[in-house]
């Protein structure tokens, strides 16, 4: 939609000046919306667990990883329609990497960022091996076919029944997690106010991305870095900013469980549905294999950050941050790295 309203107001002016400056304000636009949606839903989602007693790290990794993750499943799946590799697999590799090093990395110099046995053991480690899995596919078949994505949608389906016995454990360790109930506050409320925070979300990522990505190719970036920085941290923005929220508020494991959840469901979900729909196979370059191996050096390093105390603080977040900026720095000079 935000493309329709963008080509339209450029039509109007029809110079390049104008078309920079009207894509500056969609960027303004976009970010008001993602910090006051995500707001919203933190906080409804925080009762949502409340009334439910259901621990927030279950919360973060299904209501707030499924909605942040919206704009990411929108974007993958109309570029495979497209037939538009560099923008679907790059957008998903892409958000996977900003997602830990860059948004858990922000987050962990606000507070300390515990991290649940569960998470520690089961999830983090699977982010890695799903990622592993992608990999593999790529580097066998050179693509991601509609078996692949049948594959990466069974391993979906693995991780939900996972969340269910989760939800249903009964760990000591998780129910402390569950926030004071506001009686003001009721689910179908709630419910309400979760959509009206997903839609601003989702409008403020499209109003983001659409004038992120007409400033990336005035400045002629191919669809690879596009996909891997702009168009990543634009469908990422929503988890920026909800991790932010989260911190603030001092629910962590809503920040840590978006994070994770929005990982997971990038790769099964979005990516394995935008494989099925394909009208054909995404083509994974050598570059991705280069990109799907640093996204699982971020989750490996993320798990090792918390080996020691089970939690990381600024200390981490800093060393992530600077990860992240050798990447960022790799995208870019590796055309001339690799003359």
């Amino acid at each position: 939609m935000s493309d329709y309203i963008l080509n339209f107001f450029s039509g109007l002016f029809n110079s390049t000046e104008a078309d920079v400056i009207i894509s500056v304000i969609f960027l303004v636009i976009g970010f008001a919306g993602l910090i006051k949606g995500s707001d919203i839903f933190v906080d409804s989602a925080s009762q949502i667990a409340a009334k439910l007693k259901v621990p927030l790290i279950v919360i973060g990794l299904t209501i707030v990883a499924f909605g942040t993750s919206a704009p990411e499943a929108a974007i993958s799946i109309t570029s495979a329609f497209q037939n538009n590799a560099g923008i679907a697999v790059g957008n998903v590799l892409g958000s996977n990497i900003l997602n830990i090093l860059l948004i858990l990395g922000i987050s962990a110099l606000i507070c300390r960022l515990p991290v649940k046995k569960t998470t520690f053991i089961y999830e983090i480690p699977f982010v890695a091996f799903i990622t592993a899995v992608l990999l593999l596919i790529g580097y066998i078949g050179g693509s991601v076919n509609r078996i692949d994505g049948v594959i990466l949608a069974v391993l979906f389906v693995v991780f939900m029944i996972y969340l269910f016995r989760l939800a249903k454990s009964g760990d000591p360790s998780l129910t402390d997690d569950v926030p004071e109930i506001d009686e003001n506050a009721s689910i179908p409320k709630m419910i309400f106010f979760i959509i009206i925070g997903i839609a601003m979300v989702v409008l403020g990522s499209d109003f983001t991305v659409s004038g992120a990505t007409r400033i990336a190719e005035a400045a002629g970036l191919d669809d690879r870095i596009i996909g891997l920085t702009v168009v990543a941290f634009g469908t990422s923005l929503p988890e920026l900013v909800t991790c932010i929220q989260a911190a603030r508020k001092r629910k962590a494991d809503i920040a840590i469980g978006n994070i994770i959840g929005s990982n997971i469901f990038n790769i099964l979900f979005v990516l394995g549905i935008s494989a099925l729909v394909s009208p054909s196979p995404i083509v994974f370059t050598d570059s991705f294999i280069i990109d799907a191996v640093a996204a699982i050096g971020a989750a490996l390093l993320l798990w090792l950050l918390c080996i020691r105390n089970k939690s990381f603080g600024k200390a981490g977040g800093v060393t992530m941050l600077a990860v992240y900026a050798v990447y960022f720095a790799y995208l870019f000079l590796q055309p001339y790295l690799a003359v």
